[in-house]
């Protein structure tokens, strides 16, 4: 008799636990997800969209360098042969710094318009990136910057 044609029996009787047969659906009903809902087409679609990501991470180069990526992942105890892992990582870093960045010159425009009122003429000021204005944009990620007391 085939393990298709047996009925399901109990955990107990064949030392087959529940979660052997428990991504199995039973001849006549459905598969489910794991979650015991039964799949919906956004798991499919999702799953399409990753797959589509993981073919794109294939042909694209983030901005850091992937020496540079595999430097500090190794410092940190990341071992990972999957380059597109990798490459996702930097891209995370990227992101992370181009926010961290783009808070910074927002903080240094408000400051800015503050001394703009103060009755300040800056009409050719460049902007530039202060300790000031990085330690409040980082301070929004839970990064904590303090100058050591002997600068001060």
């Amino acid at each position: 008799m085939d393990a298709e044609q047996t009925p399901p029996t109990s955990a107990g009787r064949n030392g087959s636990g529940a979660g052997a047969g428990a991504s199995a659906a039973p001849a006549g009903q459905r598969p489910t997800t794991p979650s015991g809902r039964l799949p919906s087409r956004s798991d499919f679609q999702s799953d399409k969209s990753l797959a589509e990501f993981l073919v794109q991470m294939d042909n694209y180069a983030p901005i850091i360098p992937e020496a540079v990526t595999d430097y500090y992942l190794g410092q940190a105890g990341f071992e990972c042969s999957d380059v597109r892992i990798k490459r996702l990582l930097a891209l995370a870093t990227q992101k992370f710094i181009s926010d961290v960045a783009n808070d910074a010159f927002q903080y240094n425009r408000i400051r800015q318009q503050a001394s703009k009122e103060k009755k300040f003429h800056s009409k050719d000021r460049k902007t530039v990136l202060t300790m000031e204005d990085l330690t409040a944009a980082l301070s929004e990620y839970g990064v904590n910057i303090k100058k050591p007391e002997y600068y001060s």
